[in-house]
């Protein structure tokens, strides 16, 4: 027999598996089920996007593209970027398309990070930024956020965890799972002390447009001295409801981009073509597609956050992506076990907030990208599992 252990990398080894995908699958083996745990939209991609698609694959175009994608997507980004986020980046050198924005982070990541370097990690927070970091032989440490400062990163907190080892912070604004977003004043005092230290910044935007402020998103590379010390991370899974074309893009300086190209080069060779040629099309003429989402969105947003409230779980109001973060403390429940026992008794699946750090514990994370009918059930359900909680403790 063949020891396994002996042929592994033993830090992959002890990396757990997604706490998000692990309540997933509980749902696909058992009926009726209602599913607000996957973070993907109900909505299909918009017709005139797959049309190009569908355009691109009879016209034959299937071959390989550059490695940092088609020059007239690059240069689609760069519109994009300049004019909704005011920021100017190179087509030339300055911005690599990725299979989806996932491939981007990990490529990011494994480009700047050495063997004991220690990376800043904004908590809760998405569940692939540790593991990562951990495979490249860094060391994640966490930057916790509360309730009370609406998830946002306190900047005290960022300059008590700076050490002469510290290389990097990792910043998912608009925040899953959270949905917390952090505004130009706000992102102006981080950005200073940023600079002071030395440090570079990965910003993971992909929800960007999913935000429910009259200012929209602001970019941390926006803010002055920021934009040639960042990676910015972002896609069209999102945004335009594309997640199943997996494609995204990396923007950063040219020598930072260059080194994460050879490492797309070599795992990867380029994204899809018909998916880039769709991609195109979105870019260009998307604009309304996601105003419509956005506005359905925020419809649900109130909606859901009102509904778990009213049901008696604290909710913080999320001002950006698909998600609510309600309390569960008052249950006495920990957010493993209320997820288990909701899906086992009421049939609905959520993602236990701790899946997304330790400050997680006591927070469970509900996705509002399904449609009205599918939420409405499904917290009708959790009120109903509240209800017996506190009737069980009550005996």
């Amino acid at each position: 027999m063949i020891n396994y252990d002996e042929f592994l990398n033993p830090t992959l080894v002890d990396v757990q598996p997604s706490g998000i995908r692990k309540f997933f699958a509980i749902a696909e083996e058992m009926q009726n089920v209602i599913s607000l745990g996957v973070g993907e939209p109900d909505f299909l991609t918009p017709w005139h996007i797959r049309q190009a698609g569908i355009d691109n694959l009879a016209k034959g175009a299937t071959r390989y593209t550059a490695n940092a994608g088609l020059a007239e997507l690059r240069e689609e980004i760069s519109r994009y970027y300049a004019r909704k986020f005011l920021v100017k980046y190179d087509p030339t050198d300055e911005i690599l398309v990725t299979v989806g924005g996932s491939e981007g982070i990990d490529m990011a990541i494994r480009s700047i990070i050495c063997p004991g370097d220690e990376v800043l990690v904004i908590e809760p927070s998405f569940v692939c930024y540790k593991p990562i970091i951990e495979v490249s032989g860094g060391k994640a440490i966490p930057l916790e956020t509360y309730q009370k400062d609406d998830f946002t990163l306190d900047p005290e907190v960022l300059k008590a965890a700076i050490t002469p080892k510290t290389k990097a912070l990792v910043f998912p604004y608009p925040n899953n799972p959270t949905g917390s977003i952090m505004t130009r004043e706000q992102l102006k005092e981080i950005a200073d002390i940023v600079i002071d230290n030395n440090l570079f910044v990965i910003s993971d935007e992909i929800y960007s447009e999913l935000t429910y402020i009259p200012e929209g998103h602001t970019t941390i590379a926006s803010i002055d001295g920021m934009q040639e010390r960042t990676i910015v991370i972002n896609g069209f899974s999102k945004s335009y409801s594309m997640t199943g074309w997996r494609l995204g893009y990396a923007l950063g300086p040219a020598p930072v981009i260059k080194q994460m190209t050879k490492l797309h080069q070599f795992a990867i060779m380029s994204a899809p073509t018909t998916s880039q040629r769709a991609a195109v099309e979105a870019l260009k003429n998307g604009d309304f597609d996601i105003s419509k989402m956005v506005s359905d969105y925020d419809m649900r947003r109130r909606f859901t956050v009102d509904a778990f409230n009213k049901i008696g779980l604290s909710c913080f109001e999320p001002k950006g992506a698909f998600y609510v973060f309600p309390c569960i403390k008052s249950t006495g429940l920990s957010s493993e076990e209320f997820c288990e026992r909701l899906i086992r008794e009421k049939r609905v699946a959520v993602v236990p907030g701790s899946a997304f750090g330790d400050c997680g514990e006591g927070y469970i994370r509900a996705s509002y990208c399904y449609s009205i009918d599918n939420i409405k059930e499904a917290i009708s359900r959790i009120g109903e599992f509240v209800k017996e909680l506190k009737d069980e403790n009550r005996g």
